[in-house]
């Protein structure tokens, strides 16, 4: 992928500016323990929504040991995981959608261009591309470790009906 079509150049990315850290990431994203695929987040632009989050992965990752043995490979879900928590992070910091909690509403174009293993800083890039408040919200993102592009896609986010959430798990 030719730089002119990087949402930000990974170059760029000054990693010295952290903007939330985990326990700031935590007061908008309800993801907890294996769940939560951020670090920190870096920039979080409002004037042009655009967010970068990353993820330091380690040895400890609870798919090392199973994907794939003896060539750990972070799974392309995760990664897609990763750039739907920057995007929330996003969305609920600046209350796009008008909701408590976003969840996944699909993806498109997603493309698979390199491997994350453990060790790696996954740096997730996301651009709001279109928002409707209280229906959608559409993200074009791309993830990299260092400068090598290794995925990309489109990613939908959609309001989560939380109360009814609860009325079914608390049965």
């Amino acid at each position: 992928m030719p730089g002119k079509d990087f949402i930000v150049d990974p170059q760029e990315i000054d990693y010295a500016h952290v903007v939330a850290d985990i326990e700031a990431i935590r007061k908008l994203n309800p993801q907890r323990d294996g769940m939560e695929q951020l670090t920190a987040i870096v920039l979080d632009d409002p004037e042009n929504n655009i967010c970068i989050g990353y993820r330091d992965t380690s040895s400890d990752e609870f798919w090392v040991s199973g994907h794939m043995p003896g060539m750990p490979l972070m799974p392309g879900v995760i990664m897609c995981e990763a750039a739907a928590q920057v995007c929330s992070f996003h969305s609920r910091r600046h209350d796009l959608l008008g909701c408590d909690v976003m969840g996944f509403g699909g993806m498109d174009s997603v493309r698979f261009r390199g491997m994350v293993l453990p060790g790696d800083r996954l740096t997730i890039v996301i651009q709001m591309t279109n928002v409707r408040r209280r229906r959608m919200i559409t993200s074009r993102f791309q993830g990299f470790v260092d400068t090598t592009l290794v995925c990309e896609g489109e990613i939908r986010g959609i309001p989560l009906p939380v109360e009814e959430l609860k009325k079914v798990t608390s049965c």
